[in-house]
């Protein structure tokens, strides 16, 4: 049994608690099936298999390069934008493979957010939320208003911004521009949001908005986050997957991984004995 030290003030679902010996209960909005991916030569994930319930928070912990990154970038198809790497098994989004379909459309319904904030630096706070709908065929003013408007509201921006719409994006503070990279995934409407390490960047406070933020998001999407902080994953997720050396050691309830793991190497990790 793992110190209690270890385990945080856990937010997980009662509903997803009760079921957290069987994931397979709960619809599954992605599944990954013995996923590959290399760069060149060099295999980064290994035989990759899970799967990734509807409306919930997936974490993805590991030593730094492990795969953690990879195997995000794997399922909406950013690996392979990157010369000489390649991936083998499959990903389904609602059942279909997601490289059988368009790859835009699958980074339209798979949006992502990076480990630094990348707001686009000649755009107003207004037009890098608005960038994405006009990207998409979005012209109507008044439709792109509003919808800026409540992409801001999702990712508890609005209020610190709406009077400041016309500023530079990169006028904002480091966990505001995180913040403003978030509402520009979510304007275009995804159903899955990536998010790699999205405050390892922030001081405290900001991390603590960014995952309050995650905790409200996730009644409409489905998100996956990368981190190495293993109390925020205990915090923010329902579930947590463990990677080492490419491979999926463990993947359970965040309550079961933190508390009572199957494995001995995911108790050595979370415990601090290596990684």
């Amino acid at each position: 049994m793992i110190a209690e030290e270890y385990v945080p003030q856990i937010k997980i679902d009662s509903e997803l608690i009760s079921m957290k010996k069987d994931i397979s209960v709960h619809e599954s909005k992605i599944i990954a099936s013995d996923v590959s991916a290399w760069f060149g030569n060099v295999q980064a994930i290994k035989n990759i298999s899970m799967e990734i319930p509807e409306h919930s928070v997936v974490a993805i912990i590991g030593p730094s390069g492990c795969g953690k990154s990879t195997f995000l970038r794997t399922i909406n198809r950013m690996h392979e934008t990157i010369p000489k790497a390649r991936v083998s098994g499959k990903i389904l989004l609602d059942g279909k493979d997601v490289y059988e379909m368009d790859a835009v459309l699958v980074r339209r319904r798979i949006g992502m957010v990076f480990q630094k904030p990348n707001p686009f630096p000649t755009m107003s706070v207004f037009d890098n939320v608005a960038a994405g709908l006009r990207m998409n065929g979005v012209h109507s003013k008044k439709n792109i208003e509003e919808i800026v408007e409540q992409s801001l509201r999702q990712a508890a921006l609005w209020n610190e911004v709406k009077d400041s719409l016309s500023k530079s994006g990169m006028s904002l503070s480091g966990g505001q521009q995180q913040r403003l990279c978030i509402a520009r995934a979510l304007a275009v409407n995804p159903e899955v949001l990536l998010m790699d390490e999205p405050a390892s960047a922030l001081d405290p406070i900001s991390t603590a908005k960014i995952e309050e933020l995650i905790y409200e998001l996730k009644k409409n999407y489905t998100i996956v986050i990368v981190t190495h902080n293993m109390q925020q994953a205990a915090r923010v997720s329902d579930f947590t997957a463990f990677l080492y050396m490419g491979e999926l050691i463990e993947y359970d309830a965040t309550r079961t991984i933190f508390t009572n793991p199957n494995k001995k190497e995911t108790e050595e990790y979370i415990t601090g004995r290596f990684g």
